[in-house]
């Protein structure tokens, strides 16, 4: 029997949607909020000790990692674009120190090291900040946790008795919000940042560091012996001791990394500021950042000046797994935020969006990153972060310079880094299962959280997922 979600029992009226997405712009708001450096592309033939294909988080945080162990290192970046362009510049800016996407997904797949992992997660969230402190980082950095919010009654029976576990009184005393009926509130496991100011900053430590950043530079191909693999782009190459690849949901340079991930794309809204009145009446004095507890679930956060970030439920995969700019504007997805957004804040309402956009997630079938590496041991790869690589890029960084020295690390020791999930099957049978899986987590949100045939055989060949 299924049962209609708290989201479509307190849905606005479609005149308040209207009004709210009238005027909202396709344009990334964290992107829009910062000002690029332009950079030099690859032009010619080049040669570094360690050149990084992708300058995202992951490529960013490699090169400032490798230029901190050893300084003497010649080292580059080469972005296609401009880095932090894609999903590294996109997302909710939610660092989180797991390294496994929750508590249940670490518990089920790697038991034996959640502990190890979860104080490793925790080691690098504290890097982080050390980091943000240390560089004199202008990321809009702020230790304030997560409040996982329970929206239907089955989901307070998964937190009730957790620590940190706040009753509907209590939890509607830190946010007010309708749909609330219990939360859960962990202080120390998630930052905020500003995601393009983290990318951006990065970049600049990176350079005062010495590293070279070369952008508009898409890498087409890895060639040469194993010694010395040469890296080439469209105008220039750079041969290289070691290299990492850090393409994200990008199709990979190594052929069998190709079924290991699916391109998911996710949408995200931002409001306009928030007045005085309209913040006193949510609360939200301690700046939280915001999940709900369903498996198609939202997040949401306070930007620095006070607007409201709110993404997530519906995660798209278009057939065939390609990446298209078109796919970016999809009424459908952003319409059905500003109905949950609404359902969930009806004292904003009169409230406008100024931003709409999406980016694309690097899923893997395990639900976070997997790691190895390929000609000789060579080249070091890590992906598959499946929306978790704000914090979690840093470790890998660090997981992949590991296995690039060959000397055995706690890190590199892991089940966790030793071994890679399921390969995603080819298309078409990619599509229908991803389909078929959608609906059938959306079908356990209306049916009191129970998982059907086809998610319980997910979770038996381990490709479910509960976080």
């Amino acid at each position: 029997m299924t049962h209609p979600t708290a989201f479509e029992i307190n849905q606005p009226h479609p005149s308040v949607v209207d009004a709210s997405l009238a005027s909202t712009r396709q344009s990334v708001f964290w992107l829009d909020d910062v000002a690029h450096t332009r950079r030099e592309s690859l032009v010619g033939a080049h040669q570094y000790d360690l050149a990084i294909v992708g300058g995202g988080f992951l490529g960013l945080w490699t090169a400032v990692r490798a230029k901190e162990r050893q300084p003497e290192l010649s080292v580059c970046v080469i972005e296609a674009n401009r880095i932090g362009w894609a999903a590294s510049g996109r997302n909710g800016g939610f660092a989180e120190a797991s390294l496994t996407h929750g508590e249940e997904n670490g518990k089920r797949r790697w038991p034996d090291e959640l502990d190890t992992l979860d104080r490793l997660g925790l080691e690098n969230l504290d890097g982080i900040e050390e980091t943000v402190s240390r560089y004199g980082m202008d990321v809009e950095f702020e230790r304030t946790g997560t409040l996982a919010v329970a929206v239907e009654p089955h989901q307070v029976e998964w937190i009730s008795g957790e620590q940190g576990f706040l009753t509907t009184e209590e939890v509607r005393a830190e946010v007010a919000s309708p749909t609330y009926l219990a939360g859960q509130w962990e202080k120390e496991s998630t930052a905020l940042v500003h995601p393009a100011k983290l990318v951006l900053e990065l970049g600049r430590v990176a350079e005062d560091l010495g590293v070279t950043i070369f952008e508009r530079s898409a890498v087409r191909d890895i060639r040469g012996p194993q010694s010395t693999p040469t890296v080439v782009a469209e105008r220039g190459s750079v041969s290289a001791t070691k290299v990492v690849l850090a393409t994200n949901a990008f199709p990979s340079l190594l052929r069998r990394n190709r079924l290991m991930t699916v391109p998911v794309y996710d949408y995200v809204l931002v409001t306009e500021p928030l007045s005085a009145e309209q913040l006193a009446s949510i609360g939200w004095k301690n700046r939280q950042g915001l999940a709900d507890l369903g498996n198609q679930f939202h997040y949401y956060r306070l930007t620095a000046d006070n607007r409201i970030l709110f993404g997530g439920y519906d995660a798209i995969y278009f057939p065939g797994g390609k990446i298209r700019a078109e796919y970016e504007n999809r009424p459908a997805s952003h319409r059905r935020l500003a109905n949950h957004f609404f359902a969930t804040f009806p004292q904003l309402e009169g409230l406008r969006f100024t931003h709409k956009w999406a980016g694309v997630i690097d899923s893997s079938s395990r639900f976070c990153a997997f790691f190895g590496t390929a000609r000789g041991d060579s080249v070091a790869y890590a992906l598959g972060f499946t929306g978790l690589g704000v914090a979690a890029t840093r470790f890998a960084a660090d997981v992949c310079l590991d296995v690039l020295s060959g000397e055995p690390t706690e890190r590199t020791e892991l089940q966790m880094v030793r071994e890679r999930p399921l390969p995603f099957p080819p298309e078409p049978a990619a599509t229908i299962g991803v389909q078929a899986t959608r609906w059938s987590m959306n079908r356990a949100d209306h049916n009191e959280g129970k998982r059907n045939l086809l998610l319980k055989t997910l979770d038996a060949v381990g490709m479910g997922f509960e976080s």
